[in-house]
């Protein structure tokens, strides 16, 4: 006759399996993008971040279930209320464990035109969108995460593996 686990040793199981699903998850970098909107009349659209005030160029995570280019149109919805007209190219992945200080996630850095109006959809993250022209994009000022290198990048015409 076998006994069942004690109470104890069921929780101290369930705990470990937790922990160990846990580690799995949080030892992985999370997916994501950041866009550089270019509207028509050639503005590169950026949007002012509620948590700390810096300029940042629009994006986020990717969902699950979702590819790349549905998470920037998705993203550049949310961010800006804007529309992705089409994808121009890829600029750069960006995945150094740094670059953002909440998780190790890796960016993929796209370029794009866009159309529409300024609506910010998700208020909780975005407190402004803003279009600048190149020569008055915030270079000067502390940008959210590594969007400052990122920007530099694509200004140069780089494409970047980091």
């Amino acid at each position: 006759m076998t006994s069942s686990p004690s109470p104890i040793t069921s929780i101290r199981r369930s705990v470990q399996f937790v922990s160990t699903v846990l580690k799995i998850i949080f030892r992985h970098p999370i997916p994501g993008t950041t866009i550089i909107p270019i509207l028509p009349d050639g503005k590169i659209v950026m949007v002012r971040r509620q948590d700390t005030g810096e300029w940042s160029l629009p994006g986020g995570m990717v969902d699950w279930g979702e590819d790349i280019a549905t998470t920037v149109r998705r993203e550049l919805e949310e961010e800006t209320g804007l529309e992705l007209i089409k994808i121009r190219r890829l600029v750069g992945v960006y995945s150094s464990p740094e670059r953002d200080p909440r998780i190790h996630s890796i960016s993929v850095l796209i370029e794009a035109d866009v159309q529409g109006i300024f609506k910010v959809k998700d208020t909780l993250e975005i407190s402004e969108v803003r279009a600048f022209k190149r020569d008055e994009l915030p270079l000067d000022e502390s940008l959210s995460h590594d969007h400052k290198e990122q920007l530099q990048n694509y200004l140069q015409g780089k494409t970047i593996i980091a």
